[in-house]
């Protein structure tokens, strides 16, 4: 299908809400009407529950022994995190339940973000049957949060169930054993408190790791207490407490610094835990992750696709929480990697997309961090430009800290025309592109005002330091870095593209806020006279001096297509222009990744392309995505699989420039599909029925009040009712879309003239069978 042509709204009325939801979400469930059954608009769910038959079919499944982390279960609430895998050269003796911790890092800044700062590793149990291993049968339940199954040994059988809890961040493992296993141990190993990248990279000079740790008991609690060259301390905090025949493991992690209170906060939190049975501590865990996967609903007809979307939403809320630090490349789950801390220059980025669609707001920590850091972005940027600029650079601590002195230490943020440092300068205002997107989502002014503004005027400010007028009368920006293309150059894509839509999303906040800035007519100037992004034969350069002409993962120089949308295909040179450059990009092999993948296939969802999306979404699932979902590039890579679900969205929906596209690029393989509570830009709540290649219905609900184009797609007039089932006025925009005026609570349901669909909420049929994620027999 194609997107439609309707004409769209300035961006000033995009941008506009009816009514501020004052910092609030709104619950996503759809309101009741007092329609009758004939006449009733909304959306329900089916007699069966749909949400519990999509998530246990996506469950993933082992019956051979995982042997590595990207194999194995995972679990983890945003903080504490647990990846469970076969002992490494002892896969008959031992299994292995890895304990990281998101907050847990080092403190001295001398050394920067990638040795002086970075996510430290704290260590391992291992489960120890007696016997010798010779199979298993686990199963993790997305719905629960939580691994359940059988070890066989030659002894016996353990039987057991594990989680991490959500609330209390605490690992429980319940194991039941057979008569001849009743012997079975647990065994904890403490890490070396050492920067993972040290296995890869070569030491900076005097830096070296924190002491051993030391293991004590305290009063039946065992505790292993790291302390930190810097001060401060973690620790590891753990009991087993017997319950007729089971046994319970109660673990948590505690991080503080410079004081050493991190001790007391662990044993407190596992003396507070162990009083309750497992059982009681799932019923409190499961509550939470219920209640958070009704806040939207996908099926579709791709039995494998559509398990492994609802994976990575478990996935994502195992990783991320609003509080939680943003997520490092490998989320909780530290494992050697040459990446242990956060990563500006795409991974961030691409790790919390899918957070808007799904409407899993709860999620955003990027918002927050950027906001509750701010200061630390001034002190990143160059000396002479901290009074007016802000920057990020590309690589920080959770608080957004680099401490560079090298490019050995961490990257930091560059000045443009000047190298070393590399002069990447663009990560910021990409970051804030993602608080852009959140605003967009919720239309809470907050986020507008408070954070997105003052943020991103001081990061478009320190490219105004830069730009210089040319002979040809247009401005220019002196050589800066394109990630990671190589080399630096004058004009570059990556900074014009997103200087281009600072500039206007600076504008377009500045009217709708009502703020008469003294910046504006430069913004206004940048607009009119930036210099033309650079092109040649084969589409997009990297910049002016270097032509693209080399296989590159990233797409730094093609943002303005995605996913800034500031050149969308509006006319067929501009079309024309996109393909090549895809085509082009994606033509080279050799240094191409997973995240290649998921760009091309949103790239070609964009032009309407929706076989093609697929395509590239197949080539990621064959090539690169391992048994378990998770990716990696030398170690764990988490923002992959995340940006494939996004890229998944962008077939199902796309709500940029105004303008709600239901189904914009879906393949004739999928037939069928249905989506409920979806969120678009301008606060609405999309639930859309396709069946037999058509679509059937399309229902929005608004949040806020803000302007609403919906291309339906659907074919030949339409009828349009609210709430009550009453004719709703609209206006027909051409090509399959209508303008419906909303007010905030209000809602339209769109069908063909005459038509009155069940509007029932429930999974489709897959078209064919698949195995599940996991390690399922051979």
């Amino acid at each position: 299908m194609s997107s439609p042509s309707a004409p769209e709204p300035s961006r000033r009325t995009v941008l506009a809400t009816g009514s501020a939801l004052g910092g609030t979400l709104l619950a996503s469930g759809l309101p009741l009407t007092q329609a009758t059954a004939a006449d009733r608009t909304e959306a329900t769910p089916s007699a069966g529950d749909p949400w519990r038959t999509v998530l246990d079919d996506a469950d993933l499944v082992w019956q051979r022994m995982p042997t590595a982390w990207y194999e194995g279960p995972f679990l983890g609430n945003g903080f504490l995190g647990s990846g469970i895998y076969a002992e490494p050269g002892a896969a008959s003796t031992a299994v292995r339940f890895n304990i990281q911790h998101s907050e847990v890092q080092d403190h001295r800044p001398e050394f920067g973000s990638l040795f002086g700062l970075a996510r430290l590793p704290i260590g391992y149990f291992t489960l120890e049957p007696v016997g010798a291993i010779t199979g298993l049968d686990w199963r993790l339940s997305l719905r629960d949060a939580e691994l359940t199954g059988t070890l066989t040994t030659d002894k016996g059988t353990l039987a057991l169930r594990a989680l991490i809890h959500n609330d209390r961040s605490v690992l429980a493992v319940e194991v039941t054993a057979s008569e001849g296993e009743r012997a079975f141990r647990w065994v904890f190993h403490p890490a070396d408190a050492i920067s993972p990248r040290a296995a890869f990279k070569p030491l900076p000079d005097g830096y070296q790791g924190n002491p051993p740790a030391q293991v004590a008991d305290h009063d039946g609690i065992t505790a292993a207490v790291q302390p930190l060259l810097a001060g401060g301390q973690h620790v590891t905090a753990w009991q087993e407490r017997t319950r007729g025949r089971t046994r319970t493991l109660y673990a948590h992690v505690a991080h503080s610094y410079p004081r050493t209170t991190a001790l007391g906060r662990a044993l407190t939190a596992v003396r507070r835990s162990a009083q309750l049975p497992y059982s009681a501590l799932a019923v409190e865990h499961s509550a939470w992750w219920h209640a958070y996967y009704r806040k939207s609903f996908l099926s579709l007809p791709d039995a494998r696709i559509q398990r492994f979307y609802w994976i990575q939403l478990y996935k994502t809320a195992s990783a991320a929480r609003r509080d939680a630090p943003v997520m490092a490349t490998s989320g909780p789950w530290l494992e050697p990697t040459p990446w242990p801390n956060t990563w500006w220059n795409l991974n961030a980025q691409l790790e919390y997309w899918l957070i808007h669609g799904s409407n899993h707001l709860e999620l955003d920590a990027i918002t927050r961090a950027l906001s509750e850091f701010r200061d630390n972005l001034a002190q990143e940027t160059p000396t002479p430009y901290r009074a007016d600029s802000l920057g990020i650079p590309r690589t920080t601590d959770p608080h957004l800290v680099n401490g560079a002195a090298s490019s050995l230490m961490g990257y930091g943020v560059g000045v443009p025309g000047q190298d070393p440092p590399t002069p990447e300068v663009g990560n910021l205002t990409w970051a804030l592109h993602n608080v852009w997107l959140s605003y967009r989502h919720t239309m809470d002014r907050s986020i507008l005002q408070d954070v997105l503004f003052p943020l991103l005027r001081k990061a478009i400010n320190y490219y105004l330091h830069f730009l210089e007028p040319g002979p040809d009368g247009k401005l220019h920006l002196p050589a800066t870095f394109s990630p990671e293309y190589g080399g630096d150059s004058r004009d570059c894509n990556y900074d014009l593209m997103l200087l281009s839509w600072g500039c206007r999303t600076l504008l377009d906040s500045a009217e709708l806020l009502g703020i008469d800035d003294p910046l504006a007519p430069r913004w206004r100037e940048v607009l009119a006279k930036r210099v033309p992004y650079p092109t040649d034969a084969n589409g997009f350069m990297i910049g002016a001096d270097i032509p693209f002409a080399k296989s590159h993962r990233h797409y730094s120089h093609l943002l303005a297509v995605y996913p800034l949308y500031e050149v969308t295909g509006r006319t067929p040179d501009e079309r024309a222009l996109i393909e090549r450059s895809l085509a082009h990009w994606v033509g080279f092999e050799g240094a191409l990744q997973g995240y290649t993948f998921t760009g091309a296939a949103s790239m070609s969802a964009l032009l309407g392309k929706g076989e093609d999306a697929l395509g590239y979404l197949g080539e990621l699932m064959t090539r690169f995505i391992q048994p378990n979902t998770m990716y990696q590039e030398s170690g764990p890579v988490i923002e992959t699989p995340l940006s494939a679900a996004q890229s998944l969205h962008d077939m199902v929906c796309q709500s940029w420039g105004g303008v709600i596209r239901v189904f914009p690029a879906l393949p004739a393989a999928w037939a069928d599909l249905v989506v409920h509570d979806f969120r678009t830009q301008g606060a609405f709540l999309l639930g859309a029925r396709r069946e037999n290649g058509a679509t059937r219905w399309v229902r929005l609900v608004s949040e806020a009040g803000a302007p609403c184009v919906v291309g339906h797609g659907i074919a030949g007039p339409v009828d349009v009712r609210d709430g009550r089932g009453r004719p709703l006025p609209h206006t027909e925009v051409g090509d399959g879309a209508v303008q419906v005026a909303l007010r905030k609570g209000e809602s339209a349901l769109i069908t063909a003239k005459g038509d009155r669909p069940d509007l029932t909420v429930a999974p489709v049929r897959p078209n064919e069978d698949a195995p599940p994620w996991g390690l399922p027999r051979i």
